[in-house]
């Protein structure tokens, strides 16, 4: 089984994202939901954008975003990928895939094997399901460090790319790898000394574990 792929998501600082470039990470992750410690804004983003263009493909995090914000972010020129982290239906992926002609990722909350099933409903709509842990009611949607049973993945029947997050850090991301078989591993706070901030040994040790899973 090849390595899965690594994703840093959160990324806000120049320093942060030149630790995920060096550990050979594959995707960095942008936040653009206001409410979270890892926002961006679209003056920040641009700068990071241009930082990391043509050395990680550049994911920009959304959470039941309007047409003008996602629109507004589009237009700098600092997204490869388009994540929506909310409770955007098939519909909406679709259309934002077709409008702005970028891969559309969605990410589906895990706590029972139906959440899994959501992700037939996506084929032909999304590029990619990352399968993530499910919050608490009123709580961010995610970067909560919080894991969801593996072991629910194991009647998924691949129908689309995919990838897994929730609560993967150093410690447990060859498990994770090994365990379920995601192509992709995600993690966000597993790679935090406090929330919003990341830590470049953690970022290097994420990814070389993730590699030797």
């Amino acid at each position: 089984m090849p390595a899965p792929l690594t994703k840093i998501c959160g990324l806000r600082t120049a320093e942060a994202l030149d630790a995920a470039i060096a550990a050979r990470a594959d995707y960095a992750g942008f936040n653009f939901y206001a409410p979270s410690p890892r926002f961006v804004s679209g003056g920040e983003v641009s700068a990071l954008g241009a930082q990391a263009a043509g050395r990680i493909t550049r994911v920009g995090v959304f959470v039941d975003a309007d047409d003008a914000l996602i629109g507004g972010m589009v237009a700098t020129g600092a997204l490869d990928v388009l994540q929506l982290h909310g409770s955007e239906p098939p519909a909406r992926a679709a259309a934002l895939r077709a409008r702005y002609g970028l891969p559309v990722w969605k990410v589906l909350s895990v706590s029972t094997r139906d959440d899994i099933a959501r992700a037939h409903a996506y084929a032909g709509a999304a590029n990619f399901i990352l399968f993530d842990a499910k919050t608490p009611k009123g709580t961010l949607p995610g970067g909560m460090g919080l894991v969801f049973d593996w072991s629910l993945l194991s009647g998924w029947d691949r129908a689309l790319p995919w990838g897994l997050a929730g609560g993967l850090s150093p410690a447990n991301v060859a498990d994770a790898a090994r365990a379920t078989g995601a192509p992709l591993v995600d993690t966000s706070s597993g790679v935090e000394s406090a929330p919003g901030v990341k830590d470049a040994d953690l970022i290097a040790a994420f990814c070389r574990n993730a590699r030797g899973a």
